[in-house]
């Protein structure tokens, strides 16, 4: 079954999504955004579906739902359901230690509190496990948040995220770094889901590109989803952009920026499989997927497995933080995403419970299972994964489908 166009159509009329469309038109006008492709889904059915903007503000492309989007982070849920696949199989077990199939990661040091160099650390109390990768409360970094620490550093003087190595060579480079803090104890954005991809390829025997489009991509006709876009399809890529600054995210005004974060960037094959923000993908591929977490049809996972994926697995106490935003309270992180265990003041109410994630480029999902509603957004911005663009749309979409309700 493949995801085409065809699967785009509205399926379940009578909704109203006229104010959420009209939020992310603002946007677009205003030169905010170049161009935004959504998606909401109400059970299985789809609800509304809408293109707004530009592909290519400067050649005047309309964006389309076939439209390639660099989806960053959006990857960490896909590499997610491969090792979750995995686990069903009984190949591992979630509280397994990591160096049980990783040797590399086995006998942790943790930077002391105030530490000022790599060399002052102390004995990690335990192992890290599967489990603590897959909910990002590991102990590693991404040495992208925190200028200035010296994890951030290190992070960036042995090149972790360096795309012409292969996540063999990560691991091995983690291997001498020392963590952030014991496992299991706190909460902070990693590179653990790329070492979830090597995780799948050491208990798989195969690599990662090739695991998941066997287990996931080809099962659920995910034709268009990979880690580089092909020739004969780069034309429809869309443009990505950078905003007019970086600390005010609704100021106007967009700039080209296609080799971002590196030349080539997604066009061509690198050795790098980062199964944390790799992947490109379209609309229609990553409704089929979002489908395929929901109840009422056929399921990628066994339902017990989504509902473990979608409970909050941080400890009592312990929210997601980032340097940028601090702590914040009332969310929590499952297996493959973040989970708003109480909704904050501009969440809307009905988001009790809700998982979801996105990417650094503004593609993002939700779903909300006790509304029995998910949703999709697809832009392509600079630092637009807390974007204020996100927040609304999604407010206006729960009260679209509770007017109808």
């Amino acid at each position: 079954m493949q995801a085409t166009m065809q699967d785009m159509k509205v399926t379940a009329a009578g909704y109203d999504f006229g104010a959420a469309r009209a939020a992310i038109g603002r946007l677009v006008d205003g030169d905010i955004l170049s161009g935004v492709s959504s998606a909401v889904l109400v059970g299985r059915d789809l609800v509304d579906v809408n293109c707004t903007g530009w592909a290519d503000k400067e050649a005047q492309i309309p964006l389309r739902s076939d439209h390639l989007f660099r989806v960053f982070s959006n990857t960490k849920l896909i590499t997610s359901c491969a090792a979750l696949l995995l686990l069903e199989e009984g190949r591992f077990q979630l509280d397994d230690p990591v160096e049980k199939f990783i040797p590399q990661l086995g006998n942790r040091h943790v930077l002391r509190p105030g530490a000022t160099s790599l060399g002052d650390t102390e004995p990690a109390k335990g192992s890290i496990t599967i489990r603590q990768l897959l909910s990002h409360s590991s102990g590693l970094s991404y040495g992208l948040f925190d200028p200035g620490s010296v994890t951030f550093k290190a992070y960036q003087e042995r090149k972790v995220l360096n795309p012409t190595t292969t996540l063999v060579d990560m691991v091995d480079t983690l291997a001498e770094l020392p963590l952030v803090y014991h496992p299991g104890t706190s909460w902070e954005y990693s590179v653990a889901t790329d070492v979830v991809g090597r995780l799948v390829e050491v208990v798989s025997g195969e690599a990662l590109d090739k695991f998941i489009e066997r287990r996931i991509f080809a099962p659920l006709g995910m034709v268009d989803t990979a880690f580089a876009v092909p020739e004969k399809d780069r034309g429809r890529l869309a443009a990505y952009y950078a905003g007019a600054d970086l600390m005010d995210p609704m100021k106007p005004g967009l700039t080209r920026t296609d080799n971002s974060p590196w030349p080539g960037a997604f066009v061509r094959p690198w050795p790098r499989l980062s199964g944390g923000g790799g992947l490109v993908s379209t609309l229609p591929d990553m409704v089929a997927l979002i489908r395929s977490l929901l109840p009422g049809g056929p399921t990628l996972l066994k339902p017990e497995t989504i509902a473990q994926m979608m409970t909050n697995q941080l400890p009592e106490g312990v929210w997601m933080r980032f340097p940028i935003t601090g702590e914040l309270v009332g969310k929590g992180y499952g297996l493959a995403g973040a989970l708003t265990v109480r909704p904050s003041p501009f969440d809307h109410g009905d988001a009790a419970g809700e998982f979801w994630w996105g990417g650094v480029a503004g593609t993002q999902w939700w779903i909300s299972p006790k509304t029995g509603v998910a949703g999709l957004l697809m832009t392509q911005r600079q630092m637009a994964f807390f974007h204020p663009f996100a927040i609304e749309f999604k407010r206006l979409a729960y009260e679209a489908v509770k007017r109808r309700g």
